[in-house]
């Protein structure tokens, strides 16, 4: 860390070839070469231009309805112990998410780059409403990939994008998950990139997409660390966010990486340690290549992506962004994990005593708060609700019954 200039950190990392010290990069196919330099140029000559700046603000305040607020849980904080937890709402965005934060950035792009379609995968469905919402306001075409797993877990957000006009695509390969929404939106991406550009979900995939989305992300913790101090008259002890690819996490990180703010990642441990009981990459993982970026990953015996689980369908996804990767090497960001049954609880806590329903992935996060307080931890910790909970009722209510009770 003490080699790391935090001051000037999101102007130089990643570097140019896209590497966040050893992690990151491109490893992707010849034939997408041209397309990702495209999109590379593209982003970083128009990204800067005052036209694309001003349009991007104004969609965020008068269609977003940035930016979103930080709220005091002053019962859930007297309830569990002596820690005072803050909330930065981005459930409060449109479309219920912080995916709209960089899915309305992408989709911007494309429009001054003259494509027709946008091209997604979605495991939880925010960020597949969210892409079709950027589709609809734009006019463009959108495909989003999914994996049937999700599809059924996920149904009320899958109908939001059928609403929005969006031509959601069943994945019925292997873990019928995530990874495998990926590769497909990959592939198809392949052979579209002509009229189409590739809306990845999170801080994963190839150089520039891990850069791109983090800074689109980065307003969540621009916003969060000035209201704050606002609030407070200081700054969080500590800021925690869950991670599955890590967009949320690495925006909100952006806004504190100079301070002295204790960063941690929460990463999801499902039903246990063993292999194909979690999604845990950073903290079981190890180095490896997958959907075209170097990164730590979950291998199983042959080296190949092992199979994942977690009860929250975003976070289920065998590798991490390659920003986190970094993060942890240089023990900048502390990384740890929390249960299936830590994060129900925390979402009915949440729900009960404050009248927030969080979406599934960022209970998590609630629930590594919740936890500090009962081991005793003092001060205050500022989570960030990444996502609504609309999404998860029907599946809780299927599958976990004891969330009314």
């Amino acid at each position: 860390m003490k080699n790391v200039d935090f001051k000037n950190y999101l102007n130089n990392y990643p570097n140019q070839e896209g590497y966040f010290g050893k992690y990151g990069g491109n490893y992707t196919p010849e034939e997408l070469t041209k397309p990702l330099k495209e999109i590379t140029e593209a982003y970083l000559r128009i990204s800067q231009t005052l036209e694309f700046i001003n349009e991007l603000r104004k969609i965020r305040k008068t269609f977003q309805g940035r930016p979103t607020p930080v709220y005091y849980c002053e019962r859930l904080s007297k309830l569990v112990g002596n820690l005072d937890i803050y909330l930065k709402r981005e459930d409060l965005n449109h479309t219920g998410a912080h995916k709209i934060n960089h899915c309305m950035g992408e989709g911007l792009l494309a429009k001054y780059l003259g494509k027709k379609k946008l091209i997604a995968e979605t495991g939880a469905g925010q960020h597949g409403v969210a892409i079709a919402t950027a589709a609809a306001y734009f006019g463009l075409e959108c495909d989003v990939y999914m994996g049937e797993i999700d599809i059924d877990k996920q149904a009320p957000n899958v109908t939001k994008m059928k609403i929005l006009g969006a031509n959601i695509i069943p994945v019925s390969h292997g873990g019928k998950s995530l990874k495998e929404a990926v590769d497909s939106a990959f592939n198809a991406y392949l052979h579209e990139y002509n009229e189409a550009i590739y809306c990845i979900g999170s801080v994963v995939g190839p150089h520039p997409f891990p850069k791109m989305v983090r800074d689109f992300q980065k307003v969540v913790g621009i916003e969060a660390q000035e209201q704050f101090l606002n609030m407070t008259g200081k700054l969080p002890d500590t800021v925690a966010a869950c991670i599955g690819g890590g967009s949320n996490a690495a925006g909100i990180f952006a806004g504190f990486l100079n301070d002295p703010t204790k960063l941690v990642g929460i990463e999801p441990l499902g039903k246990g340690s063993q292999l194909g009981l979690h999604a845990a990459s950073i903290t079981n993982g190890e180095e490896g290549i997958m959907h075209g970026f170097n990164s730590l990953m979950l291998k199983d015996e042959e080296g190949n992506p092992a199979p994942v689980y977690s009860i929250a369908s975003g976070l289920d996804y065998p590798s991490v962004g390659p920003e986190h990767a970094f993060y942890n090497s240089i023990k900048r960001v502390e990384y740890t994990t929390i249960t299936d049954d830590e994060t129900l609880e925390a979402f009915k806590l949440l729900s009960r005593y404050e009248g927030i329903i969080p979406a599934l992935e960022s209970a998590h996060a609630v629930a590594y708060a919740i936890k500090q307080a009962r081991n005793n931890i003092t001060g205050d910790i500022l989570v960030n609700l990444s996502g609504r909970g609309d999404k998860d009722i029907d599946f809780l209510v299927k599958y976990y019954p004891d969330i009314l009770k």
